[in-house]
């Protein structure tokens, strides 16, 4: 595999960052992920924007704008042959070599790393959902950034096992509902959309906004709020959201199962497909 490492294209086996560096010691950096659909970054505006303020907040001094990163991606698309396919990327910034001891200064040389692989066209539509015994941690900052803190998701990973077909939801510390290891979380009564808001800690993910904006354009109500789990129990259709894995179903939760028509989440499935090829945006709904 070809990556982009700090204005180059290197093989995986080549790719060297510091160990110095702040994000490998400390954690200091973000990502994004977001998909390529037949060489088109979908919502790449979006991916860009929720990464530089995020850079912003952590003190780190980034200077690619989103004609780089699109410019980047078709580099690593033609080196790795990814032409006609649907790619995976992720886009990795970290703080870059300060040395040991924390830092309180600017970070002025980050560095980006990147890296792709292919995708299958179709990736799975229904997941089994699991209340999660892990709870969701507190944001370590106003709001959650996408960073490299990644332990209680990975804790959360362990505690339901490697099958991909389920899907971890998590509770907050004071037991209300979350959101999915990898995923946003939204389900459906009588019509009516509900998610967990921001306030809960969340990750306000790329594919949430996108989705929540795409049903407020059609009409339905999307109520966004703290709700405790026994909600889930009670919803005609659940489903997970995000980037890579677009918009899943799930089937059921704990014991709890749901009718496999899920009207309101295939119509939102086939109208994401439609989009997916061509809106750098939300804003362009």
């Amino acid at each position: 595999m070809m990556m982009y490492v700090d204005g180059e294209l290197v093989s995986g086996e080549q790719a060297k960052v510091s160990v110095f560096d702040h994000g490998y010691m400390y954690g200091l950096g973000l990502f994004e992920t977001f998909r390529v659909y037949n060489g088109h970054p979908f919502l790449l505006d979006d991916h860009f924007r929720r990464l530089q303020e995020g850079l912003h907040m952590l003190g780190i001094e980034w200077e690619m704008n989103r004609q780089d990163m699109s410019r980047v991606i078709d580099q690593l698309i033609n080196a790795n042959q990814y032409q006609d396919q649907d790619v995976y990327v992720r886009w990795n910034v970290s703080a870059g070599d300060k040395g040991l001891g924390l830092y309180t200064g600017q970070y002025t040389e980050p560095v980006t790393v990147v890296y792709t692989k292919s995708l299958p066209e179709q990736m799975g539509r229904e997941k089994q959902g699991v209340i999660l015994k892990t709870r969701r941690n507190t944001p370590e900052t106003k709001v959650r950034l996408k960073s490299h803190h990644y332990l209680n998701n990975i804790m959360a990973k362990r505690e339901i096992g490697s099958d991909p077909s389920v899907e971890g939801i998590f509770l907050t510390e004071d037991g209300y509902l979350a959101e999915g290891i990898v995923s946003n979380l939204f389900w459906v009564k009588n019509s009516i959309v509900y998610t967990p808001s921001i306030e809960t800690g969340i990750l306000n993910g790329i594919t949430r906004q996108f989705v929540i904006k795409m049903f407020e354009d059609s009409g339905y109500i999307v109520n966004a709020g703290k709700y405790p789990k026994e909600e889930l129990y009670e919803a005609d259709e659940v489903f997970v959201t995000n980037s890579i894995q677009e918009v899943v179903s799930l089937t059921s939760i704990d014991r709890h199962t749901y009718d496999s028509k899920q009207t309101i989440t295939r119509e939102l499935q086939q109208r994401y497909k439609l989009y997916s090829k061509k809106l750098w945006s939300k804003s362009e709904l």
